[in-house]
């Protein structure tokens, strides 16, 4: 079993008396890219300004690497790279000197500049001004600077806000290489479920400052079931006989179309082969799958109602 990197437990912020996280129970394990998911306002940046330390929980408890933040923070915080917010640079100083200028308060050896520059593929323009570089290269500039203190866990706060397709997807690359190359473990914050989908293989649903599900990205898109539309001859009594073999209670006959609400490949072979069996004529299957969107929508709905 993957050692527990972050562990909270009820943690809880509140201001003013109203809560903006509320016992949120976090568990991330080590390779883990752990997306955090939810609207804008849901507790995601409390949460991860908590887990940082720059803010005091008002109630709850938070372990990072098996031991309690509040007692050992600054051994914690010297093993976790972040990135909150958007980075702030000298523009008129290369990359070079804007990471010489991190890493003499970190105290890393100078090789490490070279390291991170290669690691976020901006070594070609190390000695560029950082002025004339893209939106999407100073956010890679920004996780090179996150790097220099050879973390064992990197927090990153909405890092592809704001880029377009091709620097969404340079970020994307960079996070994904991380585990695997570095070993480093990953916590991203974000609101798009497709770009996390992309990136993580464990996500966590925030809503209103609750956790409102956590699991594996594939048990996720499992709830994203196919709704089968079939179009038969003798539409009602192919109906009947689906029920009468076990098939589709839930099954419905709409414009002379036969509906099953989650029904799997499986199943659907077998219905359309007892079908023919007893005579009747397919003319057209259609699987309608949910949306991305749609599993997100009813999660964070269900969390609401539930």
């Amino acid at each position: 079993m993957s050692e527990i990197i972050i562990q909270t437990e009820n943690l809880t912020k509140k201001y003013r008396g109203r809560a903006a996280v509320n016992n949120l129970n976090l568990q991330i394990s080590q390779g883990d890219i752990y997306g955090f998911l939810g609207p804008n306002g849901a507790g995601k940046t409390t949460t991860i300004r908590m887990l940082l330390g720059l803010i005091q929980p008002t109630e709850g408890s938070i372990r990072i690497f098996g031991r309690e933040l509040h007692k050992d923070k600054l051994e914690i915080l010297r093993r976790i790279g972040s990135l909150v917010e958007y980075p702030s640079y000298y523009g008129h100083l290369s990359a070079i000197d804007n990471l010489e200028a991190i890493r003499r308060i970190l105290g890393t050896q100078k090789s490490r500049i070279d390291e991170v520059l290669e690691i976020v593929s901006l070594s070609k323009e190390a000695r560029r001004p950082v002025k004339g570089f893209s939106l999407g290269m100073k956010q890679r500039l920004g996780i090179a600077a996150s790097l220099l203190g050879n973390p064992e866990l990197l927090i990153l706060d909405e890092p592809t806000n704001g880029l377009d397709p091709s620097g969404i997807q340079e970020i994307r690359e960079l996070i994904k290489s991380l585990p695997g190359q570095h070993g480093i473990t990953v916590l991203i914050s974000s609101h798009l479920l497709g770009e996390i989908e992309q990136m993580a293989n464990t996500v966590g649903i925030i809503s209103e400052g609750e956790m409102v599900f956590q699991d594996t990205i594939q048990n996720l898109l499992l709830q994203s079931q196919h709704d089968m539309d079939l179009v038969v001859s003798e539409p009602e009594s192919a109906l009947w006989l689906a029920r009468d073999l076990g098939f589709g209670a839930t099954g419905t006959l709409r414009a002379g179309a036969l509906t099953f609400p989650g029904m799997q490949d499986p199943e659907v072979a077998l219905l359309v082969k007892r079908l023919v069996e007893n005579g009747h004529e397919i003319y057209r299957i259609e699987q309608k799958k949910k949306s991305l969107e749609d599993i997100f929508m009813r999660v964070i709905g269900e969390g609401k109602t539930g």
